[in-house]
């Protein structure tokens, strides 16, 4: 019996300053996992600085459809004549069950295996995910697991965070977290679906998440009533975090989780509770 915990930083390549963050945190060794886009701002930054530099660090591809530029250049369904993404999520999920579409599965398709075989060209990948609204539409969540198959990547994350009530009034009160609140309760009706999905394509997968509910709020205190809440003694946890240097111009809470992934004390305390601090490249789960 076991107990893993993954701390992911999944703003690899988002921006410089997310980058030298997630550099600096990899130093005191709670930071093991991160996970970029192949179509980010900074991925060559990612590729030429960062991943040299950190020979440990778990890097996972986020599959992109949605934010930024493709990487294929002839997505008429997609994307805009400046190869924008050019659809919203709600666009999305009526295209993947329009039969009327029928390309549409295989444009984001193309564009998934670009994106996997562009990072794939430059490092090894440990796990595939995807933006947070895209596990809301099952056959792109399915597309992503066979796609993980056919190229060797054994790991893909699941979205499934516990419900946990921190007296933290000024967070709990607001409309982010009430609308993280109902995606979170979708993912959780979603959940036993996709592990048949992911037996199906014979792939591991995270059993626990934390970061949902309090997106780019985490800090100590919520983490503490996250892992409150879990009371097996087998199970993989990770942690999502979008950790940021304040001095570059980004908001407080994405400092705040930069002070967190360099916090020793809590490095310690999961230690203290039986927890292996890890990575996706671990094969064990």
């Amino acid at each position: 019996m076991s107990k893993k915990f993954i701390l992911s930083a999944d703003n690899l390549g988002s921006s410089k300053a997310s980058n030298q963050a997630i550099l600096e945190s990899y130093g005191f060794g709670l930071l093991k996992s991160a996970t970029t886009r192949a179509n980010a701002d900074f991925f060559e930054d990612v590729i030429n600085s960062i991943i040299p530099q950190c020979p440990d660090l778990g890097v996972g591809i986020s599959l992109e459809a949605l934010r930024g530029k493709s990487i294929c250049t002839d997505l008429s369904l997609l994307t805009d004549d400046n190869l924008n993404f050019n659809n919203s999520f709600l666009q999305l999920l009526i295209k993947a069950y329009n039969p009327k579409e029928i390309d549409f599965l295989n444009q984001i398709e193309r564009e998934f295996r670009r994106q996997i075989e562009k990072l794939l060209s430059k490092s090894k990948i440990t796990h595939i995910s995807l933006p947070m609204n895209l596990y809301f539409i099952p056959r792109i969540f399915e597309l992503a697991c066979r796609l993980a198959k056919e190229y060797q990547i054994p790991q893909i994350r699941v979205l499934y965070e516990k419900l946990y009530f921190p007296p933290l009034f000024n967070k709990c009160l607001s409309i982010q977290y009430f609308t993280n609140f109902i995606k979170n309760l979708f993912l959780i009706c979603l959940s036993k679906y996709y592990r048949k999905v992911i037996n199906k394509y014979d792939l591991l997968a995270n059993d626990y998440s934390l970061g949902i509910l309090y997106q780019s709020k985490m800090n100590s205190l919520i983490l503490s009533y996250g892992l409150s809440v879990l009371k097996t003694n087998n199970h993989v946890l990770e942690m999502i975090i979008y950790p940021c240097r304040y001095e570059e111009g980004f908001v407080d809470n994405y400092f705040d989780e930069f002070l967190l992934s360099k916090n020793l004390k809590i490095k310690e305390k999961l230690e203290n509770l039986g927890y292996e601090i890890t990575n996706y490249a671990k094969k064990d789960f």
